[in-house]
């Protein structure tokens, strides 16, 4: 199939797949395979948006697309995975958008499980659990931290293998998931403002037009977490600051859950810099998490090996830290979510 043609053949087909890649040599062969296991009654092609990468990503897809006509590739100048998706979607031939994560596992029914879902009606966003799965040892208890509901905030986008409790609605905390073109297209795409975050800020657009979005447990998709505490950092770090910037846009984004970590943050920078009443207190804060962090750590013995459930409040302490600390500086940076902390405080007031 010709690569970085701007049109294509023309041909139709039924489901047209957009994965973002960058620097994925080591993973993208087995994605890859993952991805053409897809069992679906319909045509699909493959878009890979590359972006720019610096290892030979980018020749191993031209690669696998010599071999299988329905693997397309692209250029991505813009590296983000954001502009890699409007990347696709302009170049993308079919009826239905799926989006694919290099790094993510998904059943071999999800496309087809997924438009089944949108072709009867009443929803128009499909998505299914992320389900943590470790790969090495900092991966492997990321892994067990996100399988709890302190590692998570009791986010609806997360859930476990075999989860049979039913389809779930979602509010902005989606992952990935299959939409009508016509309906992405009508929302103009993933806004590029949004480099990290972009599912989020597509989906309070999409909420807020009155569409639904739900989650359901057969498209649960395995989902490998960072391998290192730096990368963990990173991650959440931008998370954080980038939710701040969906929270000011979209004030009905923020929920009261979101504010732990940020407050988690402030009663950390409280124990050393408040005056001592203050100083106090959010050292008792800090004490009170500290406890949460070794009940939650404890409740995996038995389940785990006794290294990664000791190494669980390290976990916690860079996700909520770097999240709480990206939240406030995503804040400053982009400007306060006034609007959407208002919002919380006069729920909680009703």
């Amino acid at each position: 199939m010709g690569t970085d043609s701007k049109t294509g053949d023309g041909r139709h087909v039924d489901a047209s797949v957009l994965v973002p890649v960058l620097n994925e040599e080591r993973h993208i062969r087995d994605s890859v395979a993952a991805m053409q296991a897809q069992r679906f009654d319909g045509t699909l092609e493959f878009l890979f948006m590359d972006g720019r990468s610096e290892d030979s990503t980018r020749a191993i897809l031209e690669e696998l697309a010599a071999e299988d006509p329905r693997i397309r590739v692209f250029e991505n100048p813009g590296r983000s995975s954001t502009a890699g998706l409007n990347v696709g979607l302009r170049q993308a031939r079919g009826d239905y958008i799926v989006r694919m994560d290099a790094h993510t596992f998904y059943p071999e029914d999800y496309i087809a499980r997924g438009v089944e879902r949108l072709r009867r009606g009443d929803v128009v966003w499909v998505a299914g659990p992320q389900v943590p799965h470790g790969v090495g040892r900092w991966s492997r208890r990321v892994a067990l931290a996100l399988g709890s509901w302190f590692g998570t905030g009791g986010s609806a986008r997360w859930g476990a293998d075999g989860a049979a409790d039913g389809e779930r609605e979602l509010d902005t905390g989606v992952f990935a998931g299959l939409w009508l073109r016509s309906t992405v297209e009508e929302h103009g795409g993933w806004d590029e403002g949004w480099p990290i975050n972009q599912d989020s800020e597509l989906a309070a657009r999409v909420l807020r037009s009155g569409g639904r979005i739900v989650s359901i447990p057969e498209l649960a998709a395995r989902y490998v977490p960072r391998d290192s505490l730096r990368g963990l950092a990173r991650q959440y770090w931008r998370y954080g600051n980038y939710r701040a910037k969906t929270a000011a846009r979209h004030p009905e984004s923020l929920g009261a859950r979101h504010l732990f970590a940020p407050l988690l943050a402030i009663a950390a920078l409280g124990a050393v810099f408040a005056p001592p009443p203050i100083r106090t207190g959010a050292r008792a804060a800090l004490g009170v998490y500290a406890l949460g962090v070794g009940a939650a750590s404890a409740r995996t013995l038995g389940r785990a090996a006794a290294s990664d459930s000791a190494a669980l409040p390290v976990v916690y302490a860079v996700m909520h830290g770097a999240w709480g600390f990206g939240f406030l500086a995503g804040s400053v940076r982009f400007g306060p979510p006034l609007a959407a902390l208002a919002r919380i405080a006069r729920r909680r007031d009703d």
